[in-house]
């Protein structure tokens, strides 16, 4: 097989981090809004508490994090075992990989939401409030449109984050090729057997690729959203 051509285990491997990231991105987004909303917006006790919780799978091992999941959703696990009564399984699973995935990348959601809301001018909600619109309408034609450069970072960094993820992926879901083993695991794969650098290499330029790509599309993306805005 020529040096730079990818074997169809690879193309798999490269596949299924895209799609295992952009479905933890999406999955995600929903909740990472509204935790954003509620930690930029709201005082109440026990914030402290809930900041360092959304914040925790920044600074936990990534393996901890895994093991903590297959503890939950695995099958013998309270969340897994009420789950897998109506078909819905994630331990083993791509699934799982990108529920994983979603619960390493969504600090970094959070973060670049909660501080593009930080930054909205409360002067002009507060306008369109005396106007006579009421919270929800406000939220949705003035914090929302402001806030979508930091919506667009942090969706690109969890994606890009997602892409990377290895500690918390391994631990939950193993590396089961076809099913599970993402690029990272795929990489670690090719490690560990003889001969298997050349494949290790390539994986690990097309992961640079990707994770550059998604960082600097983040970059444009909310430059232009930014422009269009100030605009």
């Amino acid at each position: 097989m020529n040096w730079f051509t990818l074997s169809p285990d690879e193309w798999n491997a490269v596949a299924l981090s895209v799609r295992v990231a952009t479905v933890a991105m999406l999955a995600s987004l929903p909740l990472g809004v509204a935790v954003a909303l509620l930690l930029a917006r709201c005082e109440f006790w026990g914030k402290s508490i809930v900041n360092g919780i959304v914040h925790l799978p920044l600074v936990m091992p990534p393996v901890v994090t895994g093991y903590l999941l297959l503890l939950m959703f695995g099958r013998r696990g309270p969340v897994g075992a009420f789950l897998a009564d109506f078909g819905i399984v994630f331990s083993f699973r791509w699934t799982g990989a990108a529920l994983a995935c979603a619960v390493m990348g969504f600090p970094l959601m959070v973060r670049a939401i909660r501080l593009s809301i930080e930054a909205v001018d409360r002067r002009l909600e507060a306008a369109a409030a005396t106007l006579g619109a009421n919270t929800l309408w406000v939220f949705l034609t003035i914090t929302l449109p402001l806030t979508l450069p930091g919506i667009v970072a942090g969706m690109i960094l969890s994606f890009a984050k997602a892409m990377g993820e290895f500690g918390a992926t391994i631990t939950f879901v193993s590396n089961i090729p076809g099913e599970t083993q993402t690029l990272p695991s795929a990489i670690y794969s090719f490690t560990q057997v003889p001969g298997g650098d050349a494949g290790a290499l390539r994986l690990t330029a097309i992961s640079i690729a990707i994770s550059l790509a998604a960082l600097i599309a983040s970059e444009i993306l909310a430059r232009r959203v930014g422009r269009r805005i100030a605009a």
